[in-house]
């Protein structure tokens, strides 16, 4: 595996674990409130969302630094 390969597939993991935890916080929060069992109810929507937000960063994080440096009139 490249360097860049694993680099990707790191900051997919991190990437997806950071913005997975706080919008699915977020996102609980605002629809049931601070209920009893609020954390169980927030781990399962993290499981899934962090199992559908890994892969697709992977896939799209190129494309969006791509599109980022276009907007630019950067290199990516």
């Amino acid at each position: 595996m490249s360097s860049q390969v694993k680099f990707q597939v790191v900051f997919s993991l991190v990437m997806g674990a950071m913005m997975v935890f706080l919008m699915t916080f977020v996102i609980t929060l605002v629809n049931v409130g601070w209920i009893e069992g609020f954390v169980g109810l927030w781990g399962k929507a993290f499981v899934i969302a962090y199992a559908v937000a890994v892969p697709l960063i992977y896939f799209i994080a190129p494309l969006a630094r791509r599109l980022t440096a276009r907007l630019l009139g950067q290199t990516a």
